[in-house]
């Protein structure tokens, strides 16, 4: 597919890494613009009707939302992330959602209003991981030896502990060799650590300071120590 490819991004957003990410696996050429989504622009919203990145750009024809991208750039792009096997690819995507309401789970820790909520948070994360860490084979992937569209979700996922370890020790991740060996590959993967800049640990850390939240006071009380 010889197209011209742009995608509309937000610096520190793990929707738009997964996009770069498949992006880089396929090998091919495409131009990264990055938006405000505080101060939207009005291009942007006419993209997006939900005012979200990523945004994809197809030769002027605009795609939204992550799977929607990521599925079209497997469908028309080699080589394929996806199984062959139509049971494994539905399970694949079922892990894809799983990340993604992982997500979900991880802004609630670095939004916690307070320890109490921190700690639940906490403890909803570390059993969710327990359930990675069930699905997990061998690896080194996901599924095993071929890197796939589920390695390219959960590579951002991974990246917020980089930066939740500066912090303090939540121990998410004791006891399970199989989720840490996968992070530890994923984190060597080329498309995931380029997928953002290198002041990516700065941005997500000014991020969750300015947050006002419990896990904010611990940034500062670091700080000050």
């Amino acid at each position: 597919m010889s197209t011209d490819l742009i995608l509309v991004s937000h610096p520190l957003c793990p929707y738009v890494q997964r996009a770069a990410i498949v992006l880089a696996e396929k090998g091919v050429v495409f131009e990264r613009r990055d938006v405000d989504l505080a101060r939207k622009p009005d291009w942007f919203l006419e993209l997006s009707p939900l005012g979200k990145t990523p945004v994809l750009l197809v030769d002027g024809q605009a795609i939204f939302e992550s799977a929607a991208i990521c599925e079209f750039l497997d469908e028309t792009l080699a080589p394929r992330l996806h199984p062959e096997d139509a049971i494994a690819r539905a399970r694949h995507r079922a892990w894809i959602e799983f990340g993604s309401s992982l997500l979900n789970t991880i802004g609630g820790f670095y939004s916690a209003a307070d320890d109490a909520g921190l700690a639940a948070r906490i403890k909803e994360i570390r059993a969710r991981f327990e359930q990675v860490e069930a699905a997990l084979g061998a690896g080194p992937w996901f599924g095993g030896e071929s890197f796939g569209l589920v390695d390219a979700v959960f590579g951002p996922v991974f990246r917020y502990f980089d930066v939740f370890e500066q912090i303090g020790d939540f121990a998410f991740f004791v006891g399970l060799p199989r989720t840490s060996d996968w992070r530890n590959a994923l984190e060597a993967r080329p498309s995931i650590r380029n997928a953002v800049s290198r002041d990516y640990p700065d941005r997500l850390l000014a991020f969750l300071e300015a947050r006002r939240s419990a896990l904010s006071r611990r940034i500062d009380a670091l700080a000050s120590s």
